[in-house]
C-alpha cells in the first residue's frame, strides 16, 4: 500500500475519485476522513493536474467551480507545500501573502461582529452597523487583488497550459464580488433592523465572508506556490511594474523588490523615454512635474470619471495620509460609511454640471483646515473627474499688514 502511496497516478486517480464523489452528492465530511486515510499529503501540482484533468475529461467548468469550494474544504491541510520555494520580500507573491493576512483578520473581525449583533441596541446596534458596513467597504478592495491575479498572473499560467484552475478561480473571484456588493447594497439600507440585519448575515453577509477567506486559503496552498515554480524572476518583475497600475488591496508595499542582476527602474528613469511633456503653456519632465506637485503646499487628490482614486501627492507635510492601497479605490470607500451620502452628491452634482466646486472647512488637532473638491472638466466641457485639495489655513489666517522685505521663515 504504501509504494502506492508514494505513486503520483495512484494519488491523482484517488484524488480525482474523491472529487467525482463530492459531485456525485458525497458529504464534504465523508470525503475528506476518506481522504485522510488514504493519502497524507497531495502535492500542490497535482491537484492543479486533477482539475485540469476534470475539465478536460467533459466535467464542465460552471460544476467544477460549484465543487471549487467542497473539495477545497477537503483538501485543506492536506496539501504538501514543502517543496515551495522561499519568497523574498516586496515579491509579488509576498505583497499578496500580505494582502492576505490583511484580509483574514478583516474577514475574521467582521464575522465577530456580525455574530455579536444580536446583542447590540440603540445607539450600540447603530455603530455595530457603521462599523460592519465600513469593513465591507474595505473589503471591496480585494477586487484589485483579484484583477491582479486575474491581468498579470493568469496569462502567465494559461502561456504554460494552465488554462483550468485559473477560469475556475476568476469565476469564484465574480461570486466573490457578487457577495461583496449585494452585503453592501443590505448595510446600506435606511433605518436597516436587527431582525433584518441578522436574517442578512446568515444568507449573504457571513457567507460572503467566508468566501473572502476561503480564497486566500486556494491561493496559499495552490496558486501561490505554482505560479512561483512556473514563472522566472524576469516575468515577476515584469508583474511587479505593472502592478501599480491596479493597485494593492489593504496593504502598501514598503519594499521594491528586483531580481539580482537586474537594475532598479524608477517611474522617472521609465519615463525618460518619452521626453518632456508638453502642454498649452510650456512643459517640463516627469522629474520636474513631480517635484512641482510635491511642493505647491496643499494636498492634492484626484478622483476620475469613475470615481476611482488615480493619483494623490506626497508632499512632506501632508494634511490627511494617504498611502498607495487606495489607488484605483472606489472613492466613496476611502471615506467613513456616515459621510458617504455626500460623496454621492458631489459626484452626481459635478457629473450632472449642476455645481463645480464643493468648499469644507473643519478645525482639527488645532488647525484649521480648507477643504475644497473642484469638477475636472475638458474643453468640450465633458466631466473628467473631481480634484480634492486640502489647505492648513492656520496661519494665513492670523496675517496682518504686509511683507514687503524679505525675511525667510
Amino acid at each position: 500500500m504504501s509504494e502506492n502511496i508514494d505513486n503520483s497516478k495512484f494519488r491523482k486517480s484517488k484524488l480525482k475519485e474523491l472529487i467525482l464523489k463530492l459531485h456525485d452528492g458525497g458529504s464534504q465530511e465523508s470525503v475528506r476522513q476518506e481522504l485522510m486515510h488514504s493519502l497524507s499529503n497531495i502535492p500542490y501540482g497535482e491537484v492543479v493536474e486533477v482539475e485540469q484533468e476534470l475539465i478536460a475529461e467533459g466535467l464542465p467548468e460552471e460544476d467544477v467551480l460549484k465543487l471549487c469550494d467542497a473539495h477545497s474544504a477537503v483538501l485543506q491541510g492536506a496539501v504538501d507545500l514543502s517543496a515551495s520555494k522561499t519568497i523574498p520580500e516586496g515579491h509579488p507573491v509576498n505583497v499578496l501573502l500580505e494582502e492576505n493576512k490583511a484580509l483574514k483578520r478583516l474577514s475574521d473581525n467582521t464575522t465577530e461582529e456580525l455574530l455579536a449583533i444580536k446583542y447590540r441596541k440603540g445607539e450600540d446596534f447603530k455603530q455595530a452597523v457603521l462599523k460592519i458596513r465600513s469593513a465591507f467597504n474595505q473589503l471591496m478592495d480585494v477586487d484589485k487583488h483579484y484583477k491582479r491575479k486575474e491581468y498579470l498572473l493568469f496569462p502567465y499560467l494559461e502561456k504554460a497550459g494552465i488554462t483550468g484552475p485559473p477560469k475556475v478561480m476568476w469565476g469564484k473571484h465574480d461570486e466573490i464580488r457578487d457577495q461583496l456588493k449585494g452585503s453592501i447594497e443590505i448595510l446600506q439600507i435606511e433605518d436597516l433592523s436587527k431582525e433584518d440585519l441578522e436574517a442578512s448575515a446568515e444568507i449573504v453577509l457571513l457567507p460572503a465572508l467566508k468566501s473572502v477567506y476561503e480564497m486566500t486559503i486556494k491561493e496559499e496552498e495552490i496558486l501561490f506556490p505554482m505560479m512561483m515554480d512556473t514563472l522566472a524572476d524576469a516575468d515577476w518583475y515584469e508583474i511587479q511594474k505593472q502592478s501599480l497600475e491596479i493597485g494593492y488591496c489593504l496593504y502598501d508595499p514598503q519594499v521594491e523588490w528586483q531580481p539580482e542582476g537586474m537594475e532598479p527602474e524608477s517611474i522617472i528613469e521609465t519615463q525618460k523615454a518619452g521626453g518632456n511633456i508638453q502642454l498649452p503653456t510650456g512643459n517640463f519632465s516627469v522629474e520636474e512635474l513631480l517635484a512641482i506637485l510635491n511642493t505647491i503646499p496643499v494636498d492634492m487628490t484626484f478622483v476620475d470619471k469613475n470615481d476611482k482614486v488615480k493619483y494623490f501627492t506626497q508632499s512632506k507635510d501632508r494634511i490627511f495620509q494617504r498611502n498607495r492601497a487606495i489607488l484605483n479605490r472606489d472613492v466613496r470607500h476611502c471615506h467613513p460609511p456616515a459621510s458617504a451620502h455626500i460623496v454621492d452628491k458631489i459626484l452626481d452634482d459635478f457629473k450632472s454640471s449642476k455645481q463645480h466646486r464643493a468648499p469644507f472647512w473643519i478645525n482639527m488637532g488645532g488647525k484649521f483646515i480648507h477643504i475644497e473638491y473642484f469638477a475636472l472638466r475638458n474643453e468640450a466641457g465633458e466631466y473628467l473627474g473631481t480634484l480634492e485639495v486640502s489647505r492648513d489655513l492656520t496661519n494665513d489666517r492670523k496675517l496682518e499688514g504686509e511683507q514687503r522685505i524679505l525675511s525667510y521663515e
